[in-house]
């Protein structure tokens, strides 16, 4: 199953005008079309927990109408930064609240539209905190009566057993962010797909494809770019996919990172091409069926 991740603050006044709100149900409603055209089977958004109001409330109304338009909704956990001392005991706080709210067996209707996996919800992990205890919050959310699948960004090696599986996410490889672009991650998606095969054969692998990168609209911008030429660049880390999974093989999902974070440039909600002066078209391989 084709992933994307889906960036959910848009409308809000603290990020970049991008012409609509994530909080417009019938803008909600176009995007799970247009992502389901193009053979997406989910979303995994971003999401603070509570602690980030309009960002829950707009991961509420995506489950709504993902439920509404047999489509699948996950999360993207950001961890929280903001609890010096207490990071573990605020993780599990966000995740109770998670469980409680939208995949519970009280948690209403919508429940039926989170991504599941062999019968068990899954949770996308991305770290900000190294002083998390992993191994508590495991203890925590498997003692839940459905207990879910905690997917970790990169390998983990000081709480290899706190996680069922992990994934892939952009990033310009060894060499660092280049300044003409040229860094665009082949190297490290590599050496992930290796590691993966070699030392977790069994955890669950989550591969990654990106159109390009390029934060100078953010507001937290460092200046950081990957050139997109023109499609191309989506191309080839689809094709290292390929060359490690595949229909014998086949994990079971690959991310597209991102549906829509125009802020930091990864988007394909519009298309994959960013199409420069002089660059060269290809075909949209988002429209090739199943990876």
């Amino acid at each position: 199953m084709l992933l994307a991740v889906y960036q959910p603050w848009f409308g809000n006044g603290e990020h970049i005008p991008v012409g609509y709100s994530c909080h417009d149900p019938a803008v909600l409603q176009r995007q799970i079309l247009r992502a389901k055209d193009l053979n997406i089977g989910a979303f995994v958004v971003n999401w603070y927990g509570p602690r980030k109001e309009f960002e829950d409330q707009t991961y509420a109304l995506l489950q709504q109408a993902a439920a509404q338009n047999d489509f699948k909704m996950s999360v993207q956990y950001d961890e929280a930064v903001d609890h010096p001392g207490y990071a573990t005991d605020a993780v599990i706080v966000d995740l109770q609240y998670l469980y409680d709210r939208y995949i519970s067996a009280s948690a209403g209707p919508s429940r039926s539209a989170y991504l599941r996996y062999q019968g068990r919800p899954v949770i996308f992990i991305f770290p900000k905190d190294s002083s998390t205890d992993w191994n508590r919050v495991r203890q925590v959310t498997q003692s839940w009566p459905d207990p879910p699948l905690l997917i970790y960004k990169d390998q983990n090696a000081k709480y290899p057993n706190a996680f069922d599986g992990f994934y892939a996410w952009v990033q310009p490889g060894a060499g660092g962010w280049a300044r003409d672009g040229s860094h665009r991650g082949e190297d490290y998606l590599e050496y992930f797909y290796k590691n993966m095969i070699n030392r977790h054969p069994d955890k669950i692998m989550v591969g990654a494809v990106w159109p390009g990168f390029d934060d100078s609209r953010a507001s937290w911008s460092r200046n950081r770019h990957m050139a997109y030429r023109c499609g191309r660049t989506f191309e080839d880390t689809l094709r290292v996919f390929r060359r490690y999974y595949a229909a014998e093989n086949s994990p079971p999902y690959l991310l597209i990172v991102t549906w829509n974070d125009y802020e930091e440039g990864t988007d394909i909600e519009r298309g994959i091409s960013h199409c420069r002066p002089g660059d060269n078209a290809v075909v949209d391989t988002t429209r090739a069926g199943s990876p």
